[in-house]
């Protein structure tokens, strides 16, 4: 048996884990990116009129 086939197995399991990671990491993501110009707005509002 040819030594790389071992690699393969390990080649999935990588693979599998990087798009699972990507797929639960997603939504932080989406909240780092960034915010409307009405988000900015709203959160400015907010923090104004909690003084």
């Amino acid at each position: 048996m040819h030594q790389l086939w071992l690699l393969v197995p390990w080649v999935v399991f990588a693979l599998a884990a990087g798009v699972k990671f990507w797929r639960l990491t997603q939504p932080f993501r989406r909240q780092l990116a960034e915010p409307s110009t009405e988000q900015v707005r709203a959160s400015l509002e907010r923090s104004w009129n909690s003084r």
